[in-house]
């Protein structure tokens, strides 16, 4: 049986260098090689300069890495070096495919360990200073995609809580905004988007659902959006510096 080196899953966070955990960084700093997703910035990566980099990449609309051949290259590097990064945007086990990556080096009988990083809802609401939770108006929290798996249905139910925080919500706003709409949630429903969480093109703006769907046609980053009556602005909160979710909305409507 050949040997293997083994393989860390880490977190990279939203996106700023200094938003990935100490023990992730020391990780990277030591890895021989690097296999990255499209959200992790340059500036990460200068993290790792005497690894290998492969770019593995992931995005919604372009043509990307298919998941299998990922997989395959893992367990094509962990017999070629003695310590292997995947390094993913956010946390890996949420929304990062961990569990495929995993099964596959499991498999093999390869050593992994996962590294957590701050998920991208955690940076939303710290950049915009808006807690998903609230005493009295929101005790429970859900995140959801709209992406789902080939061959399963796209229409899946949205789920049922106070707070909601949709994942690469920029091009399912609409779709979003009326199934909410249609399941009783008021048209006056506060919502935040934020694009790009952490990084130095970040965009913060506050609107409501019925504006949400409209869509957010402007975005060229990934959106996260957050909506809830937690989302409301508190009485003395200092408003945002910049406020392009309104103009998205209002482009689409124009």
């Amino acid at each position: 049986m050949p040997a293997f080196g083994k393989v860390y899953l880490i977190g990279a966070g939203p996106g700023a260098q200094d938003l990935i955990t100490l023990r992730g960084a020391r990780l990277l700093a030591e890895a021989e090689v690097v296999l990255y997703d499209a959200l992790v910035t340059d500036e990460m990566l200068e993290l790792c300069p005497q690894a290998v980099k492969i770019s593995v990449g992931k995005r919604c609309g372009q043509r990307s890495a298919a998941q299998h051949f990922i997989n395959q290259q893992l367990v094509e590097c962990a017999g070629k070096y003695g310590m292997v990064v995947r390094l993913k945007g956010g946390d890996p086990m949420l929304f990062g495919r961990a569990d495929e990556e995993l099964n596959a080096l499991e498999a093999e009988g390869i050593e992994v360990e996962v590294v957590p990083g701050i998920t991208t809802a955690v940076a939303a609401a710290a950049a915009s200073k808006q807690p998903l939770t609230k005493r009295g108006v929101a005790r429970s929290v859900a995140f959801f995609t709209s992406s789902t798996a080939p061959g399963h249905p796209e229409d899946v139910a949205i789920p049922s809580t106070d707070t909601l925080v949709q994942y690469m919500g920029g091009r399912e706003a609409i779709a979003t905004a009326q199934r909410l709409l249609d399941q009783g949630r008021r048209p006056d429903t506060p919502v935040v988007v934020i694009e790009n969480v952490s990084r130095p093109d970040q965009r913060i703006g506050r609107i409501t659902l019925a504006e949400l769907a409209h869509g957010l046609d402007g975005a060229q980053g990934p959106v996260l959006v957050m909506l809830g009556e937690a989302m409301k602005a508190r009485v003395n909160q200092p408003g945002l510096d910049e406020t392009p979710a309104a103009a998205l909305s209002s482009a689409r409507q124009a």
